[in-house]
């Protein structure tokens, strides 16, 4: 915990370094949500086909779904998601050509999370 999935455009995979931004993303999660860094863990998931509404070609998306164990005000998790998105933001600076739409989302853990 955290479980961090982190869902992105394949026209990204040069322009985003993704180890880099799972590195800074980690302590930012932690200090955010009182955690430690060692807990978090961050998974890619390259989608080859996306489409952003009506949007012409050359849209892009990222979705950084962020699962925590239940107890964190919504407040708390609001300011993660909008810090999560500014640090994605820096990361893909480098990206040009394409339109980003970038997203964020904390949430509970189900109940039935278990982990060894």
């Amino acid at each position: 915990m955290p479980q961090i999935t982190v869902d992105y455009s394949a026209e990204l995979a040069d322009a985003f370094d993704r180890p880099a931004f799972a590195l800074a993303l980690h302590p930012l999660v932690a200090e955010t949500v009182d955690t430690k860094t060692a807990a978090c863990k961050t998974r890619f998931r390259r989608a080859e086909e996306t489409v952003v509404a009506d949007a012409p070609a050359g849209d892009v998306l990222v979705h950084v779904d962020i699962s925590l164990l239940p107890g964190r005000t919504p407040e708390t998790k609001a300011r993660l998601t909008e810090a999560v998105l500014e640090l994605l933001r820096a990361h893909l600076a480098t990206a040009t050509g394409t339109t980003p739409h970038l997203s964020a989302e904390a949430r509970d853990l189900d109940a039935s999370y278990r982990k060894v």
